[in-house]
């Protein structure tokens, strides 16, 4: 702490986003070196009004937020917590405190932050502010994106050494609204049962049963809801709500691999191919990330523009809202998505599954199916949600088309059928094949409904739409573009990227 008679040290004002953590934190880590620190939460009533926020969201944000206000507390400071936009909170601290310059992390979200983060770059520039921006993943903006080296910086950020809280903090004495409640914003309950413990502690008391309890089976694990629940990450809110950073979680993810490596080969287990899996994963958060930071109209626009306009926005909202409800007429997805909504998550693999159907299968425009697994993931990234609900609606232009059949998906995935008959529980009594193909009984169970369309047929005129398009000179001089901008650039033959993935997948 500076001494008492010194003069007025400069201020600085981190404004906190995705990150709601103090460790690992750079932009913190600048402000105590370049005088008084204050730190800023700005909660924004109209982000919580948009329609791919929830309840549910907001709920684990809260969390977060307040665990940050402990976290600063112990070492002597206070949040300042605002509510309204950032650029009348940003006035009012200047006509508060004075000068200040801002630091925050960069931050990939929808539509709205981006046009936010332009307006606070407005102000910065209007009232002479320094604005710096600190990279948080492994994403680069503007110029600085090379897909061709892109994998190679990810790893080289990743290994930097994580930066350390610093040691004495001079915090600004500030004054700082409550943290509202959900009513206040608007939000009602939407009927969440069940939600991960938001914060620090819980962040990394999950990393560390994942990497040395839970996660051994997670290499085969992970593709079933039944067992995906225990052998997933389960990391997903924390690293949404940057509790924990990705690079705490992958250097405690590398320490872990070389612990396994060192050894006996008869103790290793799974835990290999699951660490193995788990690192590929990672990099997959920022790839796909990366896709919307460099092209931020994909958050409702096809990557591939032919696609535009494939499917039209229906005039009757029936199967939106049967997809929505769980009452589709096909067990498991009607399953999956009645756990999705009591818990907030569900595996990835069902993610793709239900968001193939919604797209293939009742031909929903993915913009709208999108929102409404939006609202339910407590866990929601625009930057990993939007470029995977075109992937699964096959508008990237470069992916393959995956048509899940939602019948042997059942099968699969769960072949006793205990996930099934607990979250469809009018189907409970029923066993074996009828389970998930209802409909070849000679009458429904009670209270179940009918299948909104048949799977099959459906499927099949989703692919001649698709291809028809997907086999023309102009669609693959678009993919070509596409890949260039967005593509992986692992070595793969293009010939198996191109593959057809059928309905019995």
């Amino acid at each position: 702490m500076p001494a008492e008679n010194s003069p007025p040290r400069p201020l600085t004002v981190v404004w906190f986003k995705r990150d709601l953590r103090l460790h690992d934190h750079a932009p913190l880590s600048q402000a105590a070196q370049a005088g008084t620190v204050l730190p800023l939460y700005v909660i924004e009533p109209e982000y919580w009004a948009l329609p791919d926020v929830s309840y549910r969201q907001w709920r684990f944000w809260a969390g977060a937020i307040a665990d940050l206000q402990q976290q600063i507390a112990t070492l002597g400071g206070q949040l300042c917590l605002r509510s309204g936009a950032v650029v009348d909170v940003l006035s009012q601290l200047r006509a508060d405190y004075g000068p200040f310059d801002l630091v925050a992390h960069q931050e990939t979200g929808n539509a709205w932050t981006f046009a936010r983060d332009n307006a606070v770059r407005d102000w910065c520039h209007r009232n002479g502010a320094d604005f710096t921006e600190h990279q948080q993943h492994g994403i680069w903006r503007g110029a600085a994106l090379d897909r061709n080296r892109w994998a190679k910086r990810w790893d080289a950020m990743m290994a930097a050494p994580l930066t350390p809280i610093p040691s004495d903090i001079d915090w600004a004495r500030v004054t700082s609204d409550a943290l509202p409640d959900a009513a206040a914003l608007g939000l009602t309950d939407d009927g969440i049962v069940a939600m991960q413990s938001p914060g620090l502690a819980a962040a990394r008391a999950t990393l560390d049963s994942f990497l040395h309890d839970r996660g051994a089976p997670y290499q085969k694990a992970m593709s079933s809801p039944v067992s995906g629940e225990t052998a997933c990450s389960r990391l997903s809110p924390h690293l949404m709500a940057g509790s924990i950073s990705m690079r705490e979680v992958y250097q405690a993810t590398l320490a872990r691999q070389s612990a396994v490596a060192a050894l006996p080969k008869a103790d290793r287990g799974t835990w290999p191919s699951a660490m193995k899996s788990f690192v590929g994963r990672l990099h997959w958060h920022c790839h796909f990330m990366q896709k919307l930071e460099a092209e931020p109209e994909i958050e409702w626009l096809p990557m591939a523009r032919i696609y535009e306009g494939l499917r039209p926005t229906p005039t009757d909202s029936s199967l939106l809202s049967a997809f929505e409800e769980g009452r589709t007429g096909y067990p498991f997805v009607d399953a999956c998505m009645r756990y999705l909504r009591a818990t907030g998550w569900i595996n990835f693999r069902m993610r793709a599954m239900l968001m193939s159907f919604a797209s293939y299968n009742l031909w929903l425009p993915w913009q709208q199916s999108g929102t409404v697994l939006a609202r339910l993931f407590t866990d929601y990234e625009p930057g990993i949600h939007w470029p995977q609900s075109q992937m699964q609606s096959g508008e990237t232009g470069i992916n393959a088309v995956r048509i899940y059949s939602p019948v042997k998906q059942g099968y699969d995935q769960d072949p006793t059928g205990v996930f099934t008959r607990q979250w469809v529980p009018e189907l409970a009594h029923l066993t074996g094949k009828a389970l998930q193909d209802p409909w070849t009984l000679d009458a429904l169970p009670k209270g179940y409904p009918a299948r909104i369309v048949d799977h099959q047929q459906t499927a099949r005129e989703a692919k001649q739409r698709i291809y028809g398009l997907r086999r023309t000179a102009e669609a693959r001089s678009q993919s070509a573009a596409i890949f260039e901008k967005h593509g992986s650039r692992k070595p793969r033959d293009l010939r198996t990227r191109r593959k057809v993935a059928h309905t019995d997948d």
